[in-house]
C-alpha cells in the first residue's frame, strides 16, 4: 500500500469556511464536499506543498496573509483517477488553518464547485468523512 502525505487548508475569510465540491469522476471522494489540498512532492517543505497545492487548485489569484499549523491524522482511503482505475492509499493529513484577505478562486479539473460557507451553514453540505472529521475537531460541526 503507497502512503501519501496530504497538505490540507482550512481557508477562512470573514467568518466563512471554503468548501470544494470534488469533481463526480476522479479523488477519493468523487462528488463530495471537501476542504482542497494534496499530496507533497519529494523535496518539498510543507508550507511550499501547501502554498503550491492551494495555487494549483484554487488559482493564484486567492491571497492567504496567515497559514499555522494546526493539526494532523491518518486512515486509508481508496483514490480513484480519471481513467477509472482506483488505489488504496494510507494517508497523513496535515491540517493548517490559514485565512485569506480575498474570496477570488479558479478552480481546477479537481473539483466543479466551490462555497464560503458560514459555521452555521456546513453541516448543510455533503461533506465527505476527513472534511467532517476536520470540522468537527475544530468545533464547527
Amino acid at each position: 500500500m503507497r502512503q501519501r502525505t496530504i497538505v490540507c487548508p482550512l481557508i477562512e475569510n470573514e467568518g466563512s469556511y471554503l468548501l470544494c465540491k470534488m469533481a463526480d469522476n476522479r479523488g477519493v471522494f468523487p462528488g463530495q464536499w471537501a476542504l482542497s489540498g494534496g499530496g507533497m512532492e519529494p523535496g518539498e517543505t510543507m508550507e511550499q506543498a501547501l502554498r503550491r497545492e492551494m495555487a494549483e487548485e484554487l488559482g493564484e489569484k486567492l491571497t492567504i496573509t496567515t497559514i499555522t499549523p494546526w493539526t494532523f491524522r491518518d486512515d486509508v482511503r481508496i483514490k480513484t483517477y480519471a481513467d477509472g482505475r482506483q488505489e488504496e492509499i494510507y494517508m497523513i493529513y496535515l491540517i493548517f488553518e490559514c485565512v485569506a484577505a480575498n474570496r477570488e478562486i479558479v478552480l481546477n479539473e479537481e473539483f466543479q464547485d466551490h462555497a464560503w460557507v458560514k459555521p452555521q451553514d456546513l453541516a448543510k453540505y455533503d461533506l465527505n468523512v476527513a472534511t467532517r472529521a476536520t470540522l468537527t475537531q475544530k468545533g464547527l460541526l
